[in-house]
């Protein structure tokens, strides 16, 4: 008996992608479609890392095409093919790097370094290829949080090797000067050096570059978004009100150099008592929610002020690896995803596609 191949689009049209609601045929996600006598066969491709959902999803459209008449065998492959997206006009994307993630805030002391290393592992976690680069020169802590002592290598004399933890690639200028050593830098050898730790590191292709942005709005993260290929923003704050009055300058500057926000992260937002379990509204409540509804941006998700993050960092081994199966770990995953699933969203980057004009006085 014949496959009708309309009534199995129909069916799998049915099929709707949990993380963005729609469905995989419309996306044009679903390609290769095959059906011969019983035997059906397809490719999905996700523009976002999804390790864990694969499964779930793969017996969803499995299902949706066994329920229509005459299909017996059905294969699904399922694949995630994660490409660059555009960035500010007149930025160069750097090799082997498809997206860079900013991760900021207004005031320091608000979690971001928490949450930059713990997105940058739920990340990897779904099978993306992940990198860190520790942009606070006056307070790198990547090297403690991810676990890793050393100098990075350098073949060439010109460029270093990232080292590497968890799957994850990182590069810091706490690597190379002592760890009780103060920067007493200016504003300029600061970005300097700065320029140079991403430049001049020998990515392994990217999928994801997540940059841990030191607070405030000044000349480093100045040149961070003028001059680095960003994709988007995340912003960390405190439900506290003078952390919330930071935070909304630090949207204003990525709004002016033209790098998009891809949503709001509020961190310390409730402390449960381990003791009693009450819980305390400790920095106010809800202060991240009403400020990314008054922008119009995306509340990526709220974290409990709770110790076992901040021990969990301070030992080298950050919640997502220390206790993956966890709720805690559950919420930074969310939050990779949502960060993942609106990159995926975004328009390609065409700018390689672009010819380059060569003059020369022969022609």
């Amino acid at each position: 008996m014949a496959v009708d191949t309309q009534a199995l689009l129909a069916a799998l049209q049915a099929v709707t992608d949990p993380n963005t609601g729609k469905d995989f045929v419309s996306t044009k996600a679903l390609k290769n479609l095959q059906a011969d006598a019983g035997d059906v066969s397809f490719d999905v491709e996700l523009g976002y890392p999804a390790k864990s959902q694969i499964p779930a999803l793969r017996r969803g459209l499995i299902e949706a095409a066994k329920s229509v008449p005459g299909v017996e065998n059905v294969s699904v492959n399922l694949t995630v093919k994660i490409i660059p997206h555009a960035v500010q006009r007149g930025v160069q994307l750097l090799p082997n790097v498809k997206n860079i993630i900013a991760v900021a805030s207004g005031k320091g002391g608000v979690g971001k370094s928490t949450t930059t290393v713990n997105l940058a592992l739920a990340l990897a976690a779904e099978g993306a290829k992940v990198g860190i680069l520790d942009a606070d020169i006056y307070g790198p802590s990547q090297p403690m949080m991810m676990g890793i002592e050393g100098r990075p290598e350098s073949t060439d004399g010109q460029t270093m090797e990232p080292l590497e933890n968890y799957g994850v690639q990182v590069i810091s200028i706490g690597f190379l000067v002592d760890k009780d050593e103060a920067m007493i830098w200016r504003g300029p050898m600061a970005t300097q050096a700065l320029e140079q730790l991403l430049r001049q590191t020998n990515w392994k292709d990217l999928d994801y570059l997540i940059v841990d942005m030191p607070p405030g709005t000044g000349d480093i993260q100045l040149t961070l978004s003028q001059r680095v290929p960003m994709t988007g923003a995340v912003i960390v704050t405190t439900p506290q009100d003078i952390a919330l009055l930071d935070a909304r300058k630090g949207i204003k500057m990525f709004e002016k150099v033209g790098v998009p926000i891809l949503g709001i992260v509020e961190n310390m937002a409730v402390y449960c008592c381990p003791n009693c379990g009450h819980t305390e509204h400790i920095f106010g409540a809800e202060g991240g929610k009403k400020m990314a509804a008054e922008y119009g941006m995306d509340f990526l998700g709220e974290l409990p002020l709770n110790m076992s993050i901040r021990v969990q960092a301070d030992s080298g081994r950050p919640t997502v690896v220390a206790d993956p199966e966890g709720e805690i770990a559950g919420i930074y995953k969310t939050v990779a995803r949502q960060v993942a699933i609106k990159i995926a969203a975004k328009a390609k980057d065409f700018s390689s596609k672009f010819p380059t004009i060569k003059i020369s006085k022969d022609t």
